[in-house]
């Protein structure tokens, strides 16, 4: 998919821990993307074992990358360099972030989550990660997504440049919601892994979502 084709509106992107849901295999994630578009996947280390980890990045980084999909790391810095990611997520404070874009100079993305409140979106959007992300890893359990990530969106994406990604909730339909408050990404996991459908029937029906609702983007 050329630049010219992509969505101008709120995209996708997945959260997949092997772990999760039944366990988040790579078959099942190289088969949430063939459903369509996705902005990029955040893969979530930390709940198994380091060199299990590795081995599902390398089984999954190689071919999302193929599809246009940026891979981004969360949970070991050195898995990224290892399989070629081409970003890191970080939930520290405002140095670390610092530290990180200031050390990989544009050369991967750096994302940063954690931030609760606007005071601790503010501290950490003044180091100029590459996004910065609303939810919690494996808290998406509830249809609809938490209102204060919600609130969070909303105010961030009408004040701050940065792009704001908000995690949905575990039914497809919460795409809508997040939408709604302008933030250029929403986050989904349990509702794409979890639920009655393939993922890529899961994908391709939220992005046919997107595409009714969702509110356009200024060129």
């Amino acid at each position: 998919m050329s630049d010219d084709d992509l969505p101008n509106r709120c995209r996708l992107v997945l959260i997949a821990d092997p772990k999760k849901d039944g366990g988040m295999d790579a078959p099942r994630v190289l088969d949430a993307l063939s459903g369509g578009d996705v902005a990029s996947l955040i893969l979530v280390g930390g709940s198994v074992e380091d060199a299990q980890f590795q081995d599902y990045c390398e089984a999954i980084v190689p071919a999302a990358q193929a599809r246009g999909v940026a891979v981004v790391i969360s949970g070991d810095s050195r898995v990224v360099g290892r399989v070629g990611a081409d970003g890191i997520h970080l939930e520290t404070g405002k140095a670390e972030i610092d530290a990180a874009v200031r050390k990989h100079d544009g050369r991967l993305i750096v994302g940063a989550g954690g931030a609760k409140t606007r005071h601790d979106a503010l501290e950490l959007g003044e180091a100029q990660p590459d996004y910065i992300f609303f939810g919690r890893f494996g808290y998406d359990q509830d249809p609809v997504p938490h209102p204060r990530n919600l609130d969070l969106a909303k105010w961030w994406a009408e004040i701050v440049n940065v792009p704001c990604i908000a995690q949905g909730g575990s039914d497809i339909a919460s795409v809508e919601a997040v939408a709604a408050t302008g933030a250029e990404f929403v986050a989904l996991s349990s509702a794409v892994f979890g639920g009655a459908l393939s993922p890529a029937e899961a994908v391709r029906s939220a992005n046919e979502l997107l595409d009714r609702t969702a509110p356009r983007f200024e060129e």
